[in-house]
């Protein structure tokens, strides 16, 4: 594989358009909201990623396994794949507020709506998941080209057309525009480390570092070019969104739709909107159907090596662990609940986002301390890439990811939930979610290795390639993934 291959395989985990809304209302300083979360946790998860993954098969499970045991390992892979779970409504309201605008933009804040359209479409897709790797194959790829990429150089493009035809910026002059967040405290805090699940997911395809040629000299090429990519696809359309879209009146799940809405009606064809819409609708359904069936698949392999019970291990004839999904599902349907019976929207969007940010980024931390670990534990184990620097890489990531998660518990600006509601109900939703492989560790018997010879012959391999692809709420998969 070559290093330019490798990057586009990761920008295309990373990258999506379901975040920029958040990042546009702060206009040139947008970038340095990006570019800081870049530096110290996107950056430092790919390299240390690359050498976890070119010294043990078996993805984040083998790699906390290895350094910390297997009570961790569980648990670790647990809240990759649970961070997923509460990832699916977040995702999908976005997916709701794209489908409103088909038919009545005003149903975009209208809970049951959001709730019921979230029902549907997961359920819809769980079964689509269930036909085996045949019925979303290609999936993946067709949707991210229809649903990040077509409406990120759309924003882009008709942002320039909206100005040459004499429409007015919202946007001020780069030379007076303000290139830093103002500082407000805590608040700018919680202000860059939301941005970090906007690059979660850059670990998912350093599984493949071992398929390079000189994976030491090659992968920070890739590394390199995958970050400006991404950069690029967040940073150019994030500011076409400015300039559409005034700051005060940027929503966070329309906030695409309201810049094509302002540019198409400038340009005279207001029915293109209409058409964008439906393009984001598609690329949202495919990341979805192509995600059901990963992460749980990476949960199914480790649990065949005794960490589930039985009734959980069991796949249909098509190789797809469907009780898994099952459950899987019905977690889904509670938390959708909350859009239907939650006066705001915006505020079970919220909560997920930040939940699902928590729990992945407890994953992360564990990810490096394993990693600084094994480099003292392991010295001799071979690895295809080392991390360079890595007591320097492996702490600030885990610093990043420390700070991350304790501001999370911040309430961000534009919430209604007030601060002690909104911690006690974040805390309480990572606990609930969080706690389950511990007691399910304390119970397991040894009669629940129902595969140990099969596990033991392809798991690592499988687990290697999903187990690392958890995505974050603003990615897209590809099919590598599966």
């Amino acid at each position: 594989m070559s290093w330019i291959t490798m990057a586009i395989l990761i920008a295309t985990a990373v990258a999506s358009v379901r975040g920029l809304p958040a990042m546009a209302g702060y206009g040139w300083a947008s970038i340095f909201l990006y570019v800081l979360p870049a530096i110290v946790f996107m950056i430092p998860v790919a390299l240390v990623a690359a050498e976890l993954a070119s010294g043990w098969k078996g993805g984040v499970f083998v790699w906390v396994k290895e350094a910390f045991g297997d009570r961790i390992g569980f648990s670790a892979i647990w809240q990759q794949w649970m961070q997923n779970v509460v990832w699916y409504p977040a995702q999908l309201a976005f997916f709701a507020s794209a489908l409103a605008y088909v038919f009545n933009p005003a149903l975009a804040n209208n809970g049951l709506f959001t709730g019921l359209v979230i029902l549907v479409v997961y359920w819809l897709s769980t079964l689509i998941a269930f036909g085996g790797v045949k019925s979303f194959a290609g999936v993946g790829k067709w949707g991210f080209i229809a649903g990040t990429i077509v409406p990120s150089l759309g924003l882009v493009l008709f942002a320039i057309l909206f100005l040459s035809s004499g429409g007015k910026s919202e946007l001020p002059p780069a030379s007076e525009g303000q290139w830093l967040p103002t500082w407000t405290g805590i608040a700018s805090i919680v202000l860059i480390v939301s941005n970090f699940l906007s690059y979660a997911g850059m670990e998912m395809n350093a599984v493949h570092v071992n398929e390079m040629d000189k994976p030491g000299k090659q992968f920070p090429k890739a590394i390199l070019l995958s970050a400006i990519i991404i950069l690029i696809v967040f940073i150019f359309p994030t500011l076409a969104i400015s300039v559409g879209v005034d700051s005060s009146s940027i929503n966070l799940t329309q906030g695409v739709l309201q810049a094509f809405d302002v540019f198409f009606g400038q340009l005279g064809v207001p029915w293109m909107t209409t058409v964008m819409a439906l393009l984001i609708v598609f690329g949202i359904l495919a990341s979805v159907v192509t995600w059901i069936p990963g992460p749980s698949k990476g949960l199914l392999l480790v649990g065949r090596q005794g960490y589930l019970p039985p009734s959980l291990q069991k796949t249909n004839k098509n190789g797809m662990q469907v009780p898994i999904m099952v459950v899987q599902g019905i977690l889904v349907t509670i938390l959708a609940v909350l859009f239907a019976i939650v006066p705001s929207v915006q505020s079970v969007f919220w909560i997920f986002s930040a939940m699902a940010v928590q729990l992945y980024l407890i994953m992360y931390m564990m990810m490096f301390l394993a990693a600084l670990k094994l480099r003292r534990s392991h010295p001799d184990v071979k690895r295809g890439f080392r991390t360079p620097a890595m007591g320097f890489i492996g702490w600030l990531g885990f610093l990043a990811s420390l700070l991350a998660l304790l501001i999370g518990f911040v309430e961000p600006e534009g919430s209604t939930m007030g601060q002690l509601g909104y911690t006690l109900l974040l805390v309480g939703g990572i606990v609930v979610l969080g706690i389950w492989p511990f007691i399910i560790y304390a119970f397991r018997k040894e009669s629940w290795k129902v595969y140990p010879d099969e596990v033991h012959e392809h798991s690592a391999e499988e687990a290697g390639v999903t187990d690392a692809a958890a995505p974050a709420p603003a990615s897209t998969p590809t099919t590598t993934a599966n």
